[in-house]
C-alpha cells in the first residue's frame, strides 16, 4: 500500500493567494495515513438472468469516461426561474429520482440531513419554510421530528395536502414551492426502498456553514446515516460528499466501504472562515491528508484550468464538478475533453442525450 503523495500547486497569477490554513478541529484526522483504494463506482450490475437492464442501462455503460449524476434527482428547483424545466418536478423526491433514472445516468445526488429524532431525511435547505395566518415561519430541519418534517407539502395519500411549503433564497426573497409535478418529502430509507437498485447514490451530507460542530455532534449524525446505509444499501453503488471538511474526514475514518469526496467552490464564489474551503489547493490537501477519494468542485473553478485537472488526478484523486454551467452541453463536452471524471447536472434529459449521442 503506497503512502499518500504530497501535493503542491504552483503559484500562478490566476490563482488567489491564501493564508495559512486554519487549524482543523480534529488534528489527528489530518495526519497522512495508508488507506485502501476504493473504486469510484461499482461495475454495471446485471439482472438475475444475466441480462442487462434495458437500453438506458446499455447506453449508460458505453461511456465510462464521464460519469453523469442527476442533481437532486432530475434537477434542482429554481422557483424564481422563468425556465419551466427548473420547476418541473419536486427536487429530492422519489418522483424526481425515478424520473432521472429513466435516462442513462450513473448516480442521483441527494441531500441528507438528520432530524431531531434521528431519522435521515432528504432535503437541501437548512430551513424549511411555511406560511400561517399571514406570517412566514421557518424552522431548522434538524430541529424537527420526522412526523413534522413529513407534514410539509403533499402527503403520500393522493389528494392530501399538508402545510404549505416555501423556499427562502439567500437574498431573503421567499417563493412558494410551486412545481409542475409535486411530490412528498421523503426519508433516506424510502429512497433506498423505492429506487431501482442499479442506480447509484451520491449522498451529500448537509451541514450548516454557520454552525461550529463538535466532533461528537458530527460523529452522531454520521453514525445515524451509516446505520441506514448499512441496513438498506445492499450493494448499491454509493459515494459520500460534503462541504464540511471535518465530516468528510470523520466518515472516511468511520467506514471503508464507500468513497468520500470533498465538495468545494474552489475559491470561485466566496471566501470562508475555514481556509480549507477556499481553493482547489486546500481541497487537495484535505483529501491527501485524510485519504479521501476525490473532489467535487464548482465547475467555474475547473473550466480553462487543465493544469488543476492534471495535478488533481496526478495525485490519484477523482474530479467531479457541479454548477449551472453543467447544464450547457458545450461545457460538459469540454470537461470530457479535459479529462474530468464526472458531472452533476440539472437538465438530465438534455445532457444525457447529448453525451450518449
Amino acid at each position: 500500500m503506497q503512502k499518500l503523495a504530497t501535493f503542491v500547486f504552483p503559484k500562478t497569477n490566476s490563482q488567489m493567494a491564501l493564508k495559512a490554513p486554519q487549524l482543523c478541529f480534529f488534528p489527528k484526522l489530518l495526519q497522512a495515513q495508508d488507506y485502501p483504494t476504493l473504486p469510484f463506482f461499482c461495475p454495471p450490475l446485471m439482472t438475475e438472468d444475466g441480462d442487462d437492464e434495458g437500453e438506458a442501462r446499455k447506453c449508460r455503460h458505453k461511456w465510462p469516461k464521464l460519469v453523469l449524476i442527476g442533481h437532486r434527482g432530475n434537477g434542482m428547483n429554481m422557483l424564481q426561474s422563468s425556465d419551466i424545466r427548473m420547476r418541473a418536478i419536486k427536487e429530492n423526491s422519489i418522483l424526481s429520482f425515478n424520473t432521472a433514472a429513466q435516462f442513462p445516468i450513473d448516480f442521483v445526488e441527494l441531500d441528507v440531513q438528520v432530524t431531531k429524532d434521528d431519522c435521515p431525511v432528504i432535503f437541501h435547505d437548512n430551513f424549511i419554510v411555511t406560511h400561517d395566518k399571514g406570517v412566514f415561519i421557518d424552522k431548522r430541519v434538524t430541529d424537527l421530528k420526522l412526523p413534522e418534517f413529513l407534514s410539509y407539502g403533499p402527503h403520500k395519500h393522493l389528494g392530501e395536502m399538508g402545510m404549505p411549503l416555501f423556499r427562502k433564497m439567500k437574498d431573503g426573497r421567499i417563493f412558494e414551492w410551486k412545481v409542475e409535478k409535486d411530490a412528498p418529502l421523503c426519508t433516506l430509507q424510502e429512497a433506498f426502498e423505492n429506487l431501482e437498485h442499479s442506480l447509484g447514490f451520491n449522498m451529500e451530507l448537509k451541514f450548516d456553514d454557520h454552525i461550529v460542530y463538535t466532533e461528537r455532534q458530527l460523529k452522531h449524525v454520521l453514525q445515524v446515516i451509516l446505520q441506514v446505509v448499512n441496513d438498506y444499501a445492499k450493494g448499491r453503488p454509493i459515494f459520500f460528499s460534503t462541504f464540511q471538511p471535518d465530516a468528510a474526514l470523520l466518515i472516511r475514518k468511520m467506514q471503508s466501504s464507500y468513497p468520500v469526496y470533498f465538495l468545494t467552490e474552489g475559491g470561485y464564489h466566496q471566501m470562508h472562515v475555514d481556509a480549507r474551503k477556499n481553493s482547489l489547493e486546500a481541497a487537495v490537501k484535505v483529501c491527501l491528508a485524510g485519504g479521501l477519494q476525490g473532489i467535487v468542485s464548482e465547475v467555474s473553478a475547473i473550466l480553462g484550468n487543465e493544469e488543476a485537472v492534471t495535478r488533481i488526478q496526478g495525485n490519484n484523486l477523482r474530479l467531479l464538478t457541479y454548477g449551472q454551467l453543467n447544464n450547457m452541453v458545450k461545457a460538459v463536452c469540454l470537461q470530457l475533453q479535459m479529462g474530468v471524471d464526472g458531472v452533476i447536472v440539472d437538465l438530465v434529459q438534455e445532457i444525457t442525450c447529448a453525451v450518449c449521442d
